[in-house]
């Protein structure tokens, strides 16, 4: 089993900190930004078809 004192051992700097598999924030963070990602996409293929049809 893994405990507390695992964490210790990583030492994050950069966006390593904020997005990485080791962590719950991190991986939190990835699943965000990838939802908020193809949310993006979405949004875009939506406007993009509204001005297309003039």
């Amino acid at each position: 089993m893994t405990g507390p004192e695992t964490d210790a051992q990583f030492h994050f700097t950069d966006i390593k900190k904020y997005f990485n598999s080791f962590t719950l924030t991190g991986r939190l963070n990835c699943v965000l930004a990838t939802c908020g990602g193809i949310a993006l996409m979405v949004l875009h293929f939506k406007i993009r078809s509204k001005t297309l049809q003039l």
